[in-house]
């Protein structure tokens, strides 16, 4: 116990006076140390200068209610007043916003922006969105470098393959060739969706090196997703619209026939009265009856269908549209020169902390340690 009361004191002396000491080496290294941050600045400046600019633009919108209740009190109401009943039981959507992420990122959704002509901001390029992210794509020049041998390679490949990718706008995502999947890729790293769980906000973020470039890819992914959700919200609802007239055009054309089949009768036997006559006058009219009453149920029908395929439809409301970015998302140039700098002085007093590490044990004063 004495032992320990009497080496304490002495520790924290030996220790406040090896940081004393340390600050006095350090500033006596000053010079040292601001030339690493001179470096580390220029070399900073190279970076983030080299560094292609990109540009970000963000629409929000918020979606049309779910609840078949609500959407289907008016036209309910309606329908009701024509003898039609709407069954307004239905379960949950089977795509749910959450899954809307999943949609923008699959091959099928992004294939259909390859055709999508783009202009840039200058209007010196007009092209399909691949040509643009498939050869206009600007890199930093050390990229350049590191991909040289990977491009000698494909170059040879591309010489001695047989593949003709001259349809690209075409492709199909059953079999996609190399470079339409390094397309893909890129746009699935340049588009990205989000939901907000709380308020079912969407909000479509497009990433492109071109400011104009980004906010018309931003506008077409999002018609494009409007029109996805749209169809497959009213598939079922068409499909059975068609059926129905399909064969609301067959019971009209029955009960048409035997009604001139009824009529022809009874035009070519007006004074004639006899058993056989009221037999056939009875069945033609029960016929013509039959067909009326198959016509007008399927003709009630087919104004639910069209209702339902109203009803099904979502109605998108646009919070924030898409505009054309004026200041580059990226890169942070003050960011990476404050990265840098901080690299350069924790460097630099890692060099002197390894230097002073080798020196001989009677010059190292400032780190030794009794």
């Amino acid at each position: 116990m004495d032992m320990i009361q009497m080496n304490t004191p002495d520790a924290d002396n030996t220790q406040e006076i090896d940081l004393i000491e340390l600050a006095k080496r350090l500033w006596g290294e000053r010079k040292f140390i601001f030339k690493c941050c001179g470096v580390a600045i220029v070399v900073g400046l190279v970076i983030a200068f080299s560094i292609p600019k990109e540009y970000s633009t963000t629409v929000k919108l918020a979606p049309e209610t779910s609840d078949p209740s609500k959407k289907m009190g008016n036209l309910g109401g309606l329908a009701a007043m024509a003898g039609i009943n709407l069954n307004t039981s239905s379960g949950t959507d089977a795509i749910s916003p959450d899954l809307y992420p999943d949609v923008v990122q699959s091959i099928p959704f992004l294939l259909e922006l390859f055709p999508v002509e783009v202009i840039d901001e200058n209007g010196t390029l007009s092209t399909s969105l691949y040509e643009y992210m498939d050869e206009h794509q600007r890199s930093a020049w050390w990229s350049y470098i590191l991909q040289a041998p990977f491009k000698l390679v494909g170059v040879l490949k591309d010489i001695f393959s047989k593949e003709d990718e001259k349809s690209n706008n075409k492709a199909s995502y059953f079999r996609l060739t190399p470079r339409q999947l390094n397309v893909i890729n890129g746009l699935q790293e340049r588009i990205s969706i989000s939901i907000d769980k709380n308020t079912s906000i969407i909000t479509v973020s497009v990433q492109m090196q071109d400011p104009l470039i980004s906010a018309n890819i931003t506008q077409v992914v999002l018609n494009n997703l409007q029109s996805y959700i749209t169809s497959y919200r009213t598939q079922k609802a068409k499909q059975d619209l068609e059926f129905t007239e399909k064969v609301f055009s067959e019971a009209r054309e029955s009960y048409y026939k035997a009604q001139r089949a009824y009529a022809a009768f009874e035009d070519a036997n007006k004074n004639i009265i006899s058993a056989s006559y009221r037999t056939e006058q009875e069945r033609l009219k029960n016929e013509m009856t039959l067909t009326f009453n198959v016509y007008n149920t399927l003709a009630q029908k087919l104004e639910q269908d069209k209702l339902r395929v109203q009803e099904q439809t979502p109605v998108y409301t646009v919070i924030q549209p898409a505009t054309v970015p004026l200041k580059a998302a990226s890169p942070n140039k003050p960011l990476i020169l404050i990265g840098f700098v901080f690299l350069a002085i924790f460097g630099a007093i890692g060099y002197l902390f390894i230097k002073d590490l080798f020196k001989p044990k009677e010059e190292n004063e400032v780190f030794d340690i009794e």
